[in-house]
């Protein structure tokens, strides 16, 4: 029987890596542009950690944590928690009042499989730990505007405050008198979020939900002057920085830990499933995971989605062409040309050969398919002559090399 993949869990074959990378490193030159540093952070972290900081009422908490419950660890399901981990036990708001931070790697969640979300998924984090400036919330908008323009993916940015723990009180009181006229036409996961996450209730995705609250009291009738002084502020940057935006007084975040500015952006190019990235301010977080109380924001964004959205516009990476192909003819002719190859690698040529001692028309179908722009040709008869027959691919032209004492400087010579 062949043992097969789990359900949720996908390969990335070769063909589809070469656009993954293409996607991580325009990614990786623009955050060095915005003056952000890479971080590493392990996969399995306490469970306590995301209890505490994403919430024990939330749906990740509650169903979708891949926990290993007698060791009490847990491979991480997103990245901010772990990230404000680090931030604080080693120290790097000591290091530099401001850190500017990402990292990119699969997260883990336990949830139904559908087009663009895995339960082995991949995000891009990006983060600000220390400031609390309403010019850093539009600033990292503005960067995740700019890296979606230079891939020319069409999304459209929606924002919503949150309020804070001094403002969001009234807020709540108010809507759960509003979902209790309307809890017995709720869905079982509204009715059960009414009681532990009324904002949740929301974001709901049910049509039937959706229509339920269409009418429900909005947050930003309820900020209190701190938190509409702030968002003001962050609507104002927005339009200096030309970056367009729809409110959305519906949008809630699934973490406990958010408050003030939360934006989505959103693709009409993935059905149900719309949001390609995610955010918000977290002012609160680091000083409830032990640290202090310093503010911070971010936003994650879902590779597999992006991708795939790519991968619908038919974007591709371009094939990485090899520079040469060594066709050893002949047993003597295979084992020089397997010595050669060796010697170009370490000289910084990307370099392919069959090993199968195949017939050289078979060979050049494989220099083909490598994307090979030279073809050196080397026969039993070639080799007691000192000579190979080194072929463009492109132009079809063929020279004589010389395979001197020195052939390696010949080779190159000739290739560059």
């Amino acid at each position: 029987m062949k043992i097969k993949a789990l359900n949720g869990f996908k390969d990335i074959l070769p063909e589809e890596v070469g656009l993954w990378n293409r996607v991580e490193s325009l990614a990786r030159n623009l955050l060095e542009r915005y003056s952000f540093a890479e971080i590493r952070l392990p996969v399995l972290e306490k469970t306590e950690l995301f209890a505490r900081s994403i919430g024990e009422a939330t749906d990740i908490v509650e169903k979708e944590m891949y926990t290993f419950v007698d060791k009490q660890i847990t491979m991480r399901p997103e990245a901010t928690a772990s990230m404000v981990r680090a931030y604080i036990q080693n120290g790097l708001y000591v290091q530099k009042p401001v850190q500017r931070l990402f990292t990119i790697g699969p997260m883990f969640r336990h949830e139904r499989p559908q087009k663009g979300r895995l339960r082995q998924f991949h995000q891009m984090s990006v983060e600000v730990l220390g400031s609390d400036s309403a010019l850093v919330d539009a600033e990292l908008m503005a960067l995740a505007s700019a890296f979606f323009e230079e891939l020319s993916v069409n999304v459209s940015l929606e924002l919503n405050s949150l309020g804070c723990p001094e403002c969001r009180p009234a807020f709540r009181e108010e809507l759960l008198g509003f979902l209790e006229s309307k809890q017995e036409n709720l869905c079982n996961d509204c009715q059960r979020r009414r009681k532990t996450n009324p904002l949740r209730v929301l974001d709901c995705k049910n049509p039937q939900c959706r229509e339920l609250v269409k009418d429900a009291p909005s947050i930003l009738e309820h900020l209190c002057s701190g938190c509409s002084e702030h968002f003001e502020k962050v609507r104002s940057c927005l339009a200096k920085l030309g970056i367009d935006y729809s409110l959305n007084k519906f949008m809630v975040r699934g973490l406990d830990y958010y408050c003030r500015t939360t934006f989505e952006f959103i693709t009409k190019d993935l059905g149900a499933q719309a949001a390609v990235c995610a955010g918000g301010r977290y002012d609160g977080l680091v000083k409830q995971l032990g640290g202090p109380d310093l503010p911070g924001i971010g936003f994650a964004m879902g590779l597999e989605r992006l991708i795939l959205l790519l991968q619908q516009q038919e974007v591709t990476a371009a094939t990485l062409a090899t520079d040469l192909f060594v066709a050893g003819l002949g047993e003597q002719a295979g084992e020089y040309a397997y010595s050669l190859v060796n010697q170009l690698r370490k000289r910084g040529l990307r370099v392919a050969m069959d090993h199968a001692g195949r017939s050289l028309k078979s060979q050049m179908k494989q220099a083909d398919k490598v994307n090979a722009s030279f073809v050196l040709i080397i026969g039993d008869d070639e080799l007691k002559n000192r000579a190979g027959l080194l072929r463009n691919m492109s132009s079809q032209e063929q020279q004589s090399v010389e395979l001197s004492e020195d052939e390696v400087e010949a080779v190159v010579s000739c290739l560059l």
